[in-house]
């Protein structure tokens, strides 16, 4: 123990000084030592607890969303979608209700409410005018077809909004099959 320092209830005086003031040099009290290490206790569980379970606990589905959320950050990106992507978002509910939403806005019209067609083709048959693959289906929306009085969707929707339309008429057109990767 330095014996230069000053002892007096408080504790020890540190030896250093900042415009005339001292400081003691004194312990930090149990009630937040205990909400420190309980702090960095719960912490740590509630990590190994969200990254650990997150396949056991029923209905999450932290992975599917991020892979949604990817595939729509590659669709902002620029990149055109492929067709597996466009195909397994017309197999996700949540992107499906989207597409729909966006269907009955702006195409609805001419395809008619259940997709049968009208002024424009029969969407949930086998007979395809432009292609039957989703890339197909994505290009002839986006660049419409102007011989036929299809407008050109892309600039007003955007690719996303354009692949969960996609995604939707994948949905239901029984027709279409998985493509191979």
């Amino acid at each position: 123990m330095n014996t230069n320092r000053e002892h007096n209830e408080d504790g020890e005086l540190r030896h250093h000084s900042y415009d005339g003031i001292q400081e003691y040099d004194k312990k930090l009290p149990n009630w937040w030592l205990f909400t420190l290490y309980g702090a960095i206790v719960f912490a740590a569980g509630y990590w190994a607890y969200y990254q650990w379970t997150e396949h056991m606990l029923p209905g999450y589905k932290q992975v599917e969303e991020r892979l949604v959320q990817m595939q729509k950050n590659a669709l902002n990106s620029g990149a055109p979608p492929t067709d597996l992507q466009l195909w397994n978002m017309g197999h996700d509910p949540a992107v499906v209700a989207t597409g729909e939403k966006i269907f009955k806005t702006n195409c609805i019209a001419c395809h008619g409410p259940e997709l049968k067609g009208g002024i424009g083709p029969n969407l949930t048959d086998a007979t395809w005018i432009h292609g039957g693959l989703p890339t197909n289906l994505y290009t002839t929306v986006t660049t419409g077809v102007a011989t036929k009085g299809m407008p050109t969707w892309g600039p007003v929707l955007g690719p996303a909004r354009i692949a969960e339309v996609v995604a939707f008429v994948i949905s239901k057109n029984q027709t279409i099959e998985k493509p191979a990767k």
